[in-house]
C-alpha cells in the first residue's frame, strides 16, 4: 500500500509523532488515520512504561496563577535531559498539569502518595453507608471497592480525568507526552495554595 507523503504529514502535526513512526502507523493500520493516531497511542503507552525505571535529574519548577488570584500552583515535573525540559512541548505539558492542579485539587500524585489513614478512614465511611443503604452483605466490598475508585479518580492526580479532555485521565497524558518525547518525565511534587485555606 502507497502512502502519501501528505497523509504522513497530517498524521504528524495530529500527533508530534515521527515521520518515520507516523508511516509505519499508517501502512499497519491500512490508511485510516483514527486508527493510525490509536495505533501510535499504544505504542507510546508501550514505550513509557520501558522508560519509567529510567533517572529523572533535570526538568523545571512551574508556577500558574489562576484568574483571580486566588489559586495557585508550584509544581515540579521531571525529565532525563535539560535538552527536554527546556522543549515547548515538555513546558507546555508541565503548565497543563499545573492548571490540572489548580482546576482539580488532588490530595497527591498518585495512590501509593495518600496517607493511609485517611484511605481507610474513606474506606470505612464507605463500608458504613453500604450497610446503611441495606446492600446485601456479599456485595458490599464490591460496592466499597468500586467507591474507593471514585475516591482515588478525585484524591490522586494521575486518576484524575485531564480538564482539557475528558476521554483521558492525567496517566494517559503523561504516558502520552513520554512515548512523544522519547524520555521518562515525573510528576516530582506540587503545592497547591487557595486564598483563605
Amino acid at each position: 500500500m502507497e502512502i502519501s507523503a501528505q497523509v504522513v504529514k497530517e498524521l504528524r502535526a495530529r500527533t508530534g509523532a515521527g515521520m518515520m513512526d507516523c508511516k509505519k502507523a499508517l501502512l499497519e493500520s491500512g490508511g485510516d488515520m483514527d486508527k493510525a493516531i490509536e495505533y501510535l497511542r499504544v505504542k507510546g503507552i508501550a514505550r513509557a512504561q520501558k522508560k519509567s525505571e529510567r533517572e529523572t535529574t533535570e526538568g523545571l519548577i512551574v508556577s500558574y496563577i489562576h484568574p483571580g488570584n486566588r489559586i495557585g500552583v508550584l509544581l515540579e515535573v521531571n525529565c532525563e535531559t535539560d535538552f527536554v525540559a527546556r522543549t515547548e512541548e515538555f513546558q507546555t505539558f508541565a503548565k497543563d498539569i499545573a492548571m490540572q492542579i489548580a482546576a482539580a485539587a488532588p490530595q497527591a500524585i498518585q495512590r501509593e502518595d495518600l496517607d493511609q489513614e485517611v484511605v481507610e478512614k474513606e474506606r470505612e465511611l464507605l463500608r458504613i453507608q453500604a450497610i446503611e443503604e441495606k446492600k446485601p452483605e456479599k456485595v458490599i466490598d464490591k460496592i466499597v471497592e468500586g467507591r474507593m475508585e471514585k475516591f482515588y479518580s478525585e484524591a490522586c492526580l494521575l486518576d484524575q480525568i485531564y480538564i482539557k479532555d475528558n476521554d483521558k485521565k492525567v496517566k494517559g497524558l503523561l504516558d502520552e507526552i513520554i512515548g512523544k518525547i522519547g524520555e521518562n518525565i515525573r510528576i516530582a511534587r506540587f503545592a497547591r495554595f487557595q486564598l483563605g485555606r
